[in-house]
């Protein structure tokens, strides 16, 4: 029989350390940034006129990101620019929406 798995030593190091990629998307801005990523590299400016944000709050945002390791940032001059580190992130926003479309699939049939 194989040994049950607890959460302490490596493992927990390892879910603090997915826990702490999770928490920097867990907000609609940063979701945001990270699917315009995905179609290529953006400035701040950029970011900050599709947001509706200010500079200082996008960077916020944008910082959070990257110290969790999904983007890398590259100076230009006075602009910084933003790219994805691993576009994989994507798979996981896929996994979202087919979550998203299975509950609410739930929902509509348990209302009918």
């Amino acid at each position: 029989m194989s040994e049950k798995k607890k959460l302490k030593g490596q493992t927990k190091v390892r879910m603090e350390e997915r826990a702490r990629v999770m928490k920097a998307l867990a907000h609609p801005s940063r979701l945001f940034i990270v699917d315009e990523l995905s179609h290529g590299e953006r400035c701040v400016c950029e970011l900050t006129d599709m947001i509706g944000a200010d500079v200082s709050t996008v960077s916020k945002h944008l910082a959070l990101l990257r110290q969790a390791g999904l983007v890398l940032d590259e100076k230009r001059g006075q602009q910084v620019f933003y790219r994805l580190r691993v576009p994989c992130i994507l798979n996981f926003f896929g996994c979202v929406e087919a979550v998203l479309e299975e509950v609410s699939r739930c929902d509509v049939a348990e209302s009918s």
